[in-house]
């Protein structure tokens, strides 16, 4: 852009790592350091400008002609939106102040559809026709009628050949603890606390970095299998951990749904967000005005189940192609024998090994699973492209073709996990409680790290996150290292079977989206009154997406 910036929008904690472009955000504010970075020429110098920018960031420049920039960091920590109307851009943080800007935008029904099919909906997408989110890492460049919209930056992995483990243990807590000492503000220093390996680490290494004992926020349930207040403890004690806890309710539940979907700009449908809503709002009431979370971890140092899952359907590329083609496959997918009790399990293995990712992780999708054609409406039906959200998760696969399969996987969690769901999860609860948030590792140097970090040390055979539990063992505690992932799991699904005031919120909710021609009556009502009992777990996601759907809905209408 030549011409003057009329509109201005910058948000975050950018750090410009150009002497320059440093000075001049020191000297003159982040907007005069964006406007120097934006005019270095072209798309490609742009590209570099920004791929050297660290932190969290999200800006908006438009000239007085309405052409215009706009930018997201690498993991859309903050969310930027765009809208073109009548030759010019405009640009917001929501999607809904974007939507009301005249001729106001209508809801589209294939978002709609993506939000059931993922929780969410993944950017560029929004739930308003013609309103768009940049996706993490990309920029948006509006001139003369023509947008363009590219990634700034992609994730390059190279990997380090055999590596000695204690130097690289050393440089690895190190880098841990300067990004939690990056993070600190100076407020009282504090962090979410599941009992997980990456909370727990935050905990830890607030103490180191900070010289103080952290301030720690842990939530619990009272329901079997999903409360994790033990591990949390144990970590606290280990810290010196000033210690807080909260056990969240069905009622919590029941009064605290609306306000949460309504602050949301679209419907967000990742069930953890209440759990993490209740817990910032209790460091909130106890004087906290900066939370660390703990978000990224698994993702860049191998640490989900699916991760060793796919390794074993990789597994079968390994088994030569005629024993494969010439027995293995008739055999068990075109006889009886693959019926027969031991013999299916190896069937299902094949079907499932033989779809290429990342199509195979979505095969137990609880919305395909339900079956399309059981939960919509025929007339919305007509309305959607059902295959379009997995032909949008080929392209992000695609975007980083030389890298081992979990690499990739990585990558792929990079913008679908956490861009898309855990760090709007965090970032969403924290400002409705008004709290701020800090994630240690986004980090630009941890990210780094782990770009170089061998394959087989973030899965070492079936183990996840090989490297990262070694290197700070006899920094956590055992249990914390050998205990299974479970994070702020709501227990939703059992609480709509036994808590009478949320059954019925429920079924409030869910009867009058079904009035919206949206969803099948028939199918809500079998989900509530057959699947929902005799599967609460299993079922009571799709009631909590459908539920929240419906309250964002409400909310919007008013």
């Amino acid at each position: 852009m030549n011409a003057k910036a009329a509109n201005v929008l910058t948000l975050g904690q950018p750090r410009f790592t150009e002497p320059r472009l440093a000075e001049l955000a020191r000297a003159h504010g982040d907007t005069a350091a964006w406007q120097a970075a934006l005019a270095q020429g072209g798309a490609d110098g742009m590209a570099r400008a920004l791929a050297a920018v660290q932190g969290s960031f999200a800006v908006g420049l438009i000239d007085a002609a309405g052409h215009g920039f706009a930018a997201v960091d690498r993991f859309a920590v903050n969310s930027l939106c765009w809208r073109v109307i009548d030759g010019r851009l405009h640009v917001a943080e929501r999607a809904d102040e974007l939507a009301a800007l005249p001729p106001r935008a209508e809801v589209d029904p294939q978002a709609v559809f993506d939000y059931l099919y993922f929780h969410v909906i993944p950017s560029p997408r929004t739930i308003y026709q013609g309103v768009h989110r940049l996706p993490a890492a990309h920029y948006a460049r509006f001139d003369n009628g023509r947008l363009t919209v590219a990634p700034y930056w992609v994730p390059r992995f190279t990997e380090t050949a055999r590596p000695a483990f204690e130097p690289l243990a050393a440089e690895f807590r190190n880098l841990l603890r300067d990004a939690v000492a990056a993070q600190l503000d100076g407020s009282k220093p504090a962090c979410f606390l599941s009992g997980g390996t990456d909370s727990s680490t935050v905990a830890g290494m607030i103490g180191e970095a900070a010289g103080t004992p952290a301030a720690t926020y842990s939530i619990g349930f009272e329901a079997e299998g999903y409360d994790e207040m033990a591990f949390a403890r144990i970590a606290a004690k280990r810290f010196g951990c000033e210690h807080h806890e909260y056990y969240v309710t069905p009622d919590d539940l029941v009064r605290g749904i609306p306000g949460v979907a309504a602050h949301y700009d679209q419907p967000f449908g990742n069930s953890s967000v209440l759990p993490a809503f209740y817990c910032a709002q209790m460091a909130r009431a106890d004087g906290v005005s900066k939370l660390l979370a703990g978000d990224g971890g698994d993702e860049f140092f191998g640490g989900n189940t699916r991760y060793a899952k796919q390794r074993i359907f990789g597994w079968y590329d390994g088994v030569p192609a005629a024993l494969r083609r010439g027995l293995l496959e008739p055999v068990l997918e075109r006889t009886p024998l693959g019926g027969l009790p031991l013999a299916s399990k190896g069937r299902s293995y094949v079907e499932q090994a033989k779809v290429p990712l990342p199509d195979r992780m979505q095969m137990y999708n609880l919305l395909l699973r339900l079956g399309v054609e059981n939960v919509f409406e025929p007339d919305f039906l007509a309305r959607i492209d059902p295959a379009d959200p997995l032909r949008g998760q080929q392209a992000v696969w695609q975007q980083v073709p030389a890298a081992s399969s979990l690499n990739r996987m990585l990558a792929y969690d990079w913008r679908y996990t956490l861009a898309e769901t855990d760090l709007p999860k965090v970032t969403g609860s924290t400002a409705l409680a008004g709290v701020a948030v800090g994630f240690p590792f986004l980090e630009q140097a941890l990210v780094d790290f782990s770009l170089r970090l061998p394959t087989d040390h973030k899965l070492k055979g079936l183990k996840l996150r090989w490297f990262f539990k070694e290197a700070l063992r006899g920094f956590l505690p055992d249990e914390i290292i050998t205990k299974k992932k479970q994070g702020f799991g709501l227990p939703f699904g059992v609480w709509a079977t036994r808590h009478e005031g949320l059954r019925e919120f429920a079924r409030d909710s869910l009867l009058s989206l079904a009035g919206r021609g949206i969803v099948r009556e028939a199918f809500v009502r079998q989900l509530l009154d057959v699947h929902l009992a005799a599967h609460p777990g299993y079922f009571g996601e799709m009631v909590w997406i459908l539920m929240m759907l419906e309250q964002w809905w409400r909310r919007q209408a008013r």
